[in-house]
């Protein structure tokens, strides 16, 4: 039975069952009921297409039936959250993305399939679409750190590798990108290497907000919503993140209780991102709520 205390848990339990569509449902069940990984795959199967990529709006923002690598990513990033990304799945995920990459053999973010169907503004869709880390970035992090091998992982990683060595001026989503890819690297010295020096590039040019009551001070990236800043937990979202250590101990303090305290009445975490549709924020929320509540239990935050 759903809980109906005034904990963070019991009131996100209840957001949940009230707002989510069935994946995040069975989402939620399985990292904090106990429920069973297989419910998240059969739900998650609901969004694949016979080309072995994901669409049908599984990543919120994007609209219709068509695959796309953001979509593509998010599907790996629920394998791995169940710990099935192995197997004939990602085999078949692994061969799409070689089918989609670009010819540097990395992904773009938007394919142009998806011209014709609703997209947000700010991902803009193109002919000639160009690689990018942003989109590249967490999916190869992700397979390396689940220690899968395919031939498609060698040009990518390489690309990865390139453009984090060479990113200078950056924005909060790219460096997300960087981490998720760093934090999966096999070549655990040289990802330290390049983690600290993104670490550096993160404060100098202000990317994390480090003191969340003086938000007001820090610099909003171009495109963004307005007040869509990133803090520290934004970034290392587990202990064991590279980006762990580019936050003092009361910096990650202040930036997990203000986490904490964005949780709102109804029991969901806000989005922060531009929303350009009612459907895709009332999407964003649960999304938004689990990742919430998986960095408060990485760090020890009492739940409940």
């Amino acid at each position: 039975m759903a809980g109906t205390g005034s904990d963070p848990l019991a009131r996100a339990e209840q957001f949940i069952w009230l707002t989510a569509r069935v994946l995040e449902q069975r989402r939620f069940a399985h990292g904090f009921l106990e429920g069973d990984p297989d419910a998240v795959e059969t739900a998650l199967t609901a969004y694949l297409n016979e080309d072995g990529g994901y669409g049908h709006a599984l990543e919120p923002d994007l609209r219709g039936p068509v695959s796309q690598p953001l979509h593509t990513a998010h599907a790996l990033s629920v394998l791995d959250s169940i710990g099935r990304c192995n197997g004939p799945r990602v085999e078949r995920i692994c061969r799409y993305l070689t089918e989609v990459s670009t010819r540097e053999g990395a992904l773009p973010a938007l394919l142009p399939s998806q011209r014709g169907y609703p997209a947000a503004p700010f991902i803009p869709v193109v002919d000639d679409p160009p690689a990018e880390l942003l989109a590249t970035g967490p999916v190869v992090g992700l397979l390396h750190g689940n220690q899968v091998w395919h031939a498609w992982l060698f040009r990518a990683t390489d690309f990865c590798w390139n453009a984090v060595d060479t990113l200078e001026q950056s924005h909060p989503y790219e460096i997300e990108a960087a981490v998720a890819f760093l934090d999966g690297a096999p070549d655990r010295a040289r990802a330290e290497a390049a983690a600290d020096r993104i670490g550096r590039l993160v404060r100098d040019q202000r990317l994390a907000v480090l003191d969340p009551s003086r938000r007001a001070e820090y610099p909003v990236a171009a495109g963004y919503a307005p007040g869509e800043h990133h803090f520290p937990h934004d970034y290392a979202r587990t202990p064991r993140s590279l980006a762990r250590r580019w936050f003092t101990d009361e910096e990650l303090d202040r930036s997990l209780d203000h986490l904490s305290d964005q949780q709102q009445d109804d029991g969901g975490w806000p989005v922060t991102w531009r929303q350009w549709a009612p459907g895709t924020a009332l999407e964003g929320r649960p999304l938004v709520t689990l990742r919430a509540l998986e960095t408060l239990r990485a760090y020890g935050r009492p739940l409940g």
